[in-house]
């Protein structure tokens, strides 16, 4: 795997500066965009839509075979609330959000890059991403189940760099935490994702140290 010796700036809203940002590489991590969860839809329309679209045809175009897309739990947002279990990737979309839509569209996009161009496209449908979770504001804040710690995350993305021939996947991206809805047995069986963080232990270290 080939690592940049520089940082190139790029707008994902260029195509020709996104392009040419790519060269000489052999996969593409996708995490620009407006990180906004209430962002107004010509955001979404201008970065979760037309960015990522640039992205991928630029990757397309310049030879790049595999792409990890940071998509986002949003993607399934009520299926949580229908649910109350373990939701699985397979399950039918259901965003919350404006965000969640373009999240989606990001999704849809990589089934169609990686079943047209035979390209494997990852989509990791992050949770609450905190190095350390803050504290839950209840007893049932879904911080607790749905945070990503930063050691997890990078462990996700770096099995997905390392495993080859994935075709298009949805993986969760979340910790290993005791009150978990999402079900990364998919992950766990594929790429070989172990997280280790959970949240629960995190709430208690905070109470005992009066946090």
């Amino acid at each position: 795997m080939k690592f940049a010796d520089d940082i190139f700036v790029a707008d994902i809203t260029d195509f020709d500066a996104t392009r040419q940002a790519m060269h000489d590489f052999s996969a593409v991590i996708h995490l620009a965009g407006n990180s906004r969860i209430d962002q107004p839809w010509q955001d979404v329309y201008t970065s979760s839509i037309g960015g990522t679209y640039n992205v991928f045809e630029a990757a397309r175009q310049v030879g790049i075979k595999k792409i990890i897309y940071a998509s986002s739990s949003y993607v399934s947002a009520w299926q949580e609330v229908k649910q109350k279990k373990h939701v699985t990737p397979d399950m039918p979309v259901s965003p919350d959000t404006l965000y969640g839509v373009g999240k989606l569209f990001g999704e849809t996009l990589g089934r169609y890059f990686a079943e047209k161009y035979n390209m494997s496209i990852i989509c990791l449908r992050i949770g609450a991403f905190y190095v350390i979770p803050p504290p839950p504001k209840h007893s049932d804040d879904p911080i607790l189940s749905t945070w990503c710690s930063a050691n997890d995350l990078a462990q996700l993305v770096q099995k997905t760099l390392d495993t080859d021939n994935l075709g298009f996947q949805i993986f969760y991206g979340v910790s290993n935490n005791t009150r978990r809805l999402w079900d990364i047995s998919n992950a766990e069986q594929l790429i070989g994702y172990k997280p280790q963080d959970d949240a629960e232990r995190f709430l208690k270290l905070r109470k005992k140290n009066g946090c």
